[in-house]
């Protein structure tokens, strides 16, 4: 019969979760994303620690039904109690670090991160070496290698701001069929700034794998009469 976790027990399994989480973590804290190494970090070993306390409420539970037969139908231990509000309450963490800026949504993959950071903290915790050590690995190869292996390309949405509309139409047209970018929609909008007409189209586009958001921003920059160019994600 399994006991209560001993002092090495519990030390491996949180320094397995500060070695894990702190992986992860570096690979969020490089990309310079809202949550790095320390927030992975503590919500690995918070997770992993509360999967410890029910292992040993568990035992505890089991000890006393053993030495109390007579309290074994008024004893509950529930394996799963705390380990769903761990995942429940993560979600709250989680959304700490999504940002909307410009109708775009940032922070979703780092919110991701920090649930699946808890699920092995948890799996940790409780002991289930072979999941943790599968979990992170297949975690840390989608976080760090998936992007470069497979590229999606997208509709994104495209801002830009300009003036002499006939000229710069044609610029900006001319430069989406070079660059073989679809356009899937459009919408126009017109205004005064300084007694000078400023024309905003909004793109809906698609491109494909040879061609980088950034080099679109800095190709449609080049023009003079492009006032902004600004990337919408949705």
């Amino acid at each position: 019969m399994q006991g209560q976790l001993d002092v090495l027990t519990v030390v491996i399994r949180l320094l397995l979760s500060v070695l894990f989480a702190g992986i992860i973590g570096l690979d969020r804290a490089y990309k310079h994303r809202p949550a790095g190494l320390r927030t992975h970090i503590l919500v690995c070993l918070g997770a992993c620690i509360v999967a410890m306390i029910q292992k040993n409420i568990g035992f505890n539970a089991l000890q006393v039904a053993q030495q109390y037969p007579q309290l074994k139908n008024v004893l509950r231990a529930d394996d799963a109690r705390l380990i769903a509000q761990v995942i429940s309450g993560i979600g709250f963490l989680g959304a700490g670090t999504i940002i909307v800026e410009h109708h775009s949504i940032r922070g979703l993959t780092t919110a991701a991160s920090l649930w699946v950071v808890a699920c092995l903290g948890l799996a940790i915790g409780m002991g289930d070496y072979i999941i943790a050590i599968a979990g992170f690995i297949v975690v840390y190869a989608v976080l760090g290698f998936l992007k470069k292996i497979i590229r999606i390309s997208p509709v994104r949405k495209l801002k830009i701001e300009y003036k002499h509309k006939v000229d710069t139409k044609k610029f900006i047209d001319d430069f989406f069929q070079k660059n073989n970018i679809t356009v899937e929609g459009v919408r126009f909008s017109v205004m005064n700034r300084d007694n000078i007409k400023v024309y905003t189209n909004v793109y809906s586009i698609d491109f494909g794998k040879s061609l980088d958001y950034v080099d679109i921003v800095e190709g449609l920059s080049m023009n003079d009469n492009i006032i902004k160019v600004e990337t919408i994600n949705v």
